[in-house]
């Protein structure tokens, strides 16, 4: 393909990365003001490429999106890979072996955004990306800009309520961030009811207030509509976990993987979860607490506390967090006073599922009174595991209480109505998966 030599006017409004403009309205291709030409198959997956830059796109939707119901052989959809290469370089199209392919270029500009817009976005996102509250203070402010800018910039507005909800979590000294958080969120999927980042943030603030119900059934009408999306399956993985469907948390993982074999979910604390200690250490990202925990749970306890003592003397965690791994430390050098004292002090603010970890903490101490208060108040606040609480060892000596058997039957309770409140096909496939 040879670059035309002629100048044309560049048009605002393109998809911009690496120095290239993508045009759809246009079905131009341009680079220093020049057109590149491309032929129409390609140029309408390196639209899709560009699209999702970052995401896995599977090789059969591909094929789909390209040749709608007509056989096509392998070589095509090559030959249209090989052509993209051919503009960009090999390195921008990653194959995922077996599954697809990933558009690598990093996207700075979109069609109909501000390009001084965009490129506060771009920096507020890098900002995001540190996760510490002052960082994500001035994300919030940054992606207030974007949407004063421009209040049609649907990824500006979940991006905001992204830093917004994580402010409130960890930080909750403004009332405001919760409130802008929901309308960010409200307002990014009336502008686009399918951007799959505003779903994904949504799931997590609605887990947070105790909705994860209406997280399960959100996602769930949302496969049934659109069809199998990686990321909607990692929000179930999460969100079901939260309503005590812990196999169905699983299948949604697994289902997850098979679309995109990279994508990260929480399926380790599923797994804490089920009792199966093994697979939650196997399972990413089980850093700081949870593998400590599970080497609790399997009897090495030596192996727990090296872990603990090695991440807590550097300091700088969260309260949450040192409240967490400070508790199950003190445990384990048999200081039960001091961890319960940590625990009663925590700032456990929107987080159900610490509230259930505590509860664990207590059983080992031989609280049942508090064992059963935090239990409650987990429920009270969004989490349940009846399976959990009927099979932990920990919770052996208090499962006979009869205020313990009734938070088991208030859990089993909520996991039968969010079963029965979700579209049947999917429940059932996650099921029998």
């Amino acid at each position: 393909m040879q670059e035309q030599s002629k100048e044309i006017h560049t048009k605002p409004g393109g998809y911009q990365f690496g120095g290239f403009e993508l045009d759809p309205s246009e079905r131009q291709l341009r680079r220093d003001g020049c057109a590149i030409a491309l032929p129409p198959k390609v140029f309408d997956a390196l639209l899709i490429f560009v699209r999702n830059a970052g995401r896995l796109v599977r090789r059969d939707s591909l094929i789909e999106s390209l040749w709608p119901g007509t056989f096509v052989t392998d070589a095509n959809l090559t030959n249209v890979i090989v052509s993209i290469r051919k503009v960009f370089g090999r390195e921008a199209i990653q194959t995922v072996s077996k599954f697809g392919y990933r558009f690598t270029i990093p996207v700075v500009g979109e069609p109909g955004i501000d390009p001084t817009t965009y490129a506060t976005f771009v920096r507020a996102k890098e900002l995001a990306e540190f996760k510490s509250v002052d960082s994500m203070k001035e994300a919030r402010d940054l992606f207030s800009v974007c949407v004063a800018a421009d209040p049609t910039f649907a990824a500006g507005w979940a991006w905001l309520g992204r830093s917004a909800r994580f402010l409130d979590k960890f930080k909750h000294d403004t009332p405001t961030n919760l409130a802008v958080a929901q309308a960010a969120f409200q307002r990014a999927l009336a502008i686009d009811p399918d951007l799959a980042c505003a779903h994904h943030f949504y799931t997590q603030l609605q887990v947070d207030l105790g909705q994860s119900r209406n997280a399960v059934v959100r996602l769930g009408e949302r496969i049934v509509q659109r069809g199998e999306e990686p990321e909607s399956y990692a929000g179930l993985v999460h969100a079901m976990r939260y309503c005590g469907l812990l196999e169905e948390s699983v299948a949604a993982h697994a289902r997850a993987t098979v679309l995109d074999p990279t994508i990260v979910t929480s399926v380790a604390h599923t797994h804490f979860l089920r009792g199966d200690y093994t697979l939650t250490l196997e399972s990413t990202q089980t850093r700081f607490y949870l593998d400590a925990a599970a080497w609790t749970a399997l009897g090495v306890r030596e192996r727990a506390l090296t872990l603990l003592k090695a991440r807590l003397a550097p300091g700088g965690l969260s309260s949450l967090m040192a409240g967490l791994m400070g508790s199950l430390f003190a445990i384990l050098e048999n200081r039960g006073g001091e961890a319960a004292a940590i625990m009663r002090s925590a700032d456990v603010y929107r987080e159900p599922e610490t509230l259930f970890y505590f509860a664990r903490h207590f059983a080992m101490l031989g609280d049942h009174a508090e064992t059963i208060r935090m239990v409650a108040r987990a429920r009270g606040e969004g989490f349940t595991a009846s399976y959990t609480l009927g099979h932990d060892p920990v919770f052996n000596e208090v499962r006979s209480q009869r205020e313990f058997k009734r938070e088991i039957d208030e859990a089993a309770l909520i996991e039968r109505e969010t079963r029965c409140a979700n579209p049947l096909n999917l429940m059932k496939s996650l099921r029998q998966a």
